[in-house]
């Protein structure tokens, strides 16, 4: 309990001064409302506005947990195809990795005019920022095997599956997490620009609504909410891989 308590109190604490220095800065120089709403305003809104604003949140949500799962199958599936044929992987990685220059955002507009504005090209929008880091991570993880333990299993004559099964993969397994969870809160990032760009409801259509009638504490608010849904992705993330791996753990 201790432990935990000394790793959570600091961030807290610098949290609470910066909201303070905040407030502070927004009563001192009688900064307007719609350029800068103080904590307390946010805080307000975020009380008074919730109950309109849970539509939107769930709808970004649904849509976050469909891409982040089908971003994340992809990079799986593509890691391991690249792993098990080196051709592959000397072809494609460096394609792989330009293929990332691309930025998201470029991309969104195409996407709506190729696929409309339906969950389709938002699906892919999150797709294509979550399957890079989880196929990087899991690569990565995959070409650190113990070759001592591999060239072993070899001699004992265990088939390509059981070396996979019971070496490279249990070996990968921390690696894979790290790259899902950085797609876990890329995924969030994913939803909200393809609703910028073409929706009629979450949270990336809500801040550009607010955005158009210059309600600065609202759009607060929903990047507000925008933060929660990562911390929430990263959470079951984290608390699926100490389940997962708990050989792992570090005391």
């Amino acid at each position: 309990m201790k432990s935990w308590w000394s790793s959570i109190w600091p961030p807290v604490v610098a949290v609470l001064f910066f909201l303070i220095v905040w407030q502070a800065a927004v009563w001192m120089f009688d900064i307007e409302k719609f350029i800068l709403p103080s904590p307390t305003a946010i805080g307000h809104e975020a009380i008074t506005g919730a109950s309109g604003l849970m539509e939107h949140t769930w709808a970004t949500l649904k849509l976050t947990v469909i891409g982040f799962a089908i971003g994340t199958g992809i990079g799986l599936l593509l890691s391991l195809a690249l792993h098990r044929v080196p051709f592959l992987k000397t072809a494609l990685y460096p394609l792989l990795i330009l293929s990332q220059n691309v930025p998201t955002i470029a991309l969104a507009p195409l996407l709506m005019i190729w696929f409309g504005f339906g969950m389709l090209p938002k699906v892919i929008v999150i797709t294509l920022v979550c399957f890079f880091p989880v196929a990087v991570a899991a690569l990565d993880g995959l070409a650190r095997t113990d070759r001592t333990m591999m060239n072993y299993m070899q001699m004992t004559g265990a088939t390509p599956w059981q070396i996979f099964t019971k070496l490279e993969l249990p070996h990968a397994l921390p690696s894979i997490f790290s790259g899902i969870r950085i797609a876990a809160t890329y995924s969030v990032m994913g939803a909200v620009i393809g609703e910028w760009i073409g929706s009629d409801r979450g949270i990336g259509y809500y801040m550009m609504l607010q955005k158009s009638g210059y309600r600065t504490d609202r759009v607060f608010v929903a990047i507000l909410v925008i933060v929660l849904l990562s911390l929430l992705m990263v959470g079951v993330i984290t608390l699926l891989e100490k389940r997962l791996i708990r050989w792992n753990r570090k005391h």
